[in-house]
């Protein structure tokens, strides 16, 4: 990769997500990575990661409070890409419950973030995924590829209401785990993954290739 094709990519630091590993996982593809909270940075780089780990409430409260919010929602009006990891893909959806407690979330999709209905929680450790085939994420990688994930709670309905037939509909990658449960969206400039890339070996690095490609 030429110097004049390397990306810019901010790490949003709002204290509940692994930025280090992402960092790291990021420079490995031949990003330039920055851990920062800063707005304008975070708005000018070319790609913004928001990670995730913890609860739905918690990671809510800390994104708001350091303007995460606004920065999301400022990019992806202007069409910069976003994508989620985790906790930080969970909080693009309407809503998360926790123990009985509903909080709203940033409301990018429809949705409601819930228990996995499994018998043993959290669904930690490899999985595979059901990838579109014209998934951008997923390109190059095969179905027999494993992610990891950490997690005890995901979307496990998807109901998206097209509203512009002219539009792309979003590309919805599924896994399993007590029952079906959504692993990955596209939707234009925002994607998001419940498993963590960046813990994923090979498979994980191609997929952050794929989307740096797209920034």
């Amino acid at each position: 990769m030429e110097l004049t094709d390397v990306k810019k990519v901010v790490v949003f630091d709002y204290g509940f997500g692994n930025v280090r590993s992402a960092e790291r996982a990021l420079a490995r593809v031949g990003a330039e990575v920055e851990i920062t909270r800063d707005f304008d940075k975070a708005m000018n780089a070319d790609g913004l990661l928001v990670p995730g780990v913890g609860a739905f409430a918690a990671c809510m409260t800390g994104l708001r409070e350091a303007r995460g919010d606004w920065v999301v929602d400022r990019r992806l009006a202007g069409g910069r890409p976003v994508l989620g990891i985790c906790v930080g893909m969970q909080i693009l959806f309407a809503r998360g419950i926790e123990h009985g407690v509903e909080t709203d979330g940033l409301d990018e999709w429809p949705g409601t973030v819930g228990p996995l209905k499994a018998d043993v929680v959290p669904h930690m450790g490899w999985n595979t995924v059901d990838a579109p085939a014209d998934s951008r994420l997923f390109a190059g990688l095969d179905p027999a590829d494993r992610f990891y994930f950490v997690h005890s709670y995901a979307v496990q309905d998807w109901d998206f209401e097209q509203l512009n037939a002219a539009m792309t509909p979003p590309a919805v990658t599924w896994s399993t785990y007590g029952g079906p449960f959504v692993a990955a969206v596209e939707n234009g400039a925002l994607s998001a993954t419940q498993f963590h890339p960046e813990k994923s070996g090979d498979a994980g690095a191609q997929l952050l290739t794929n989307w740096i490609g797209t920034l």
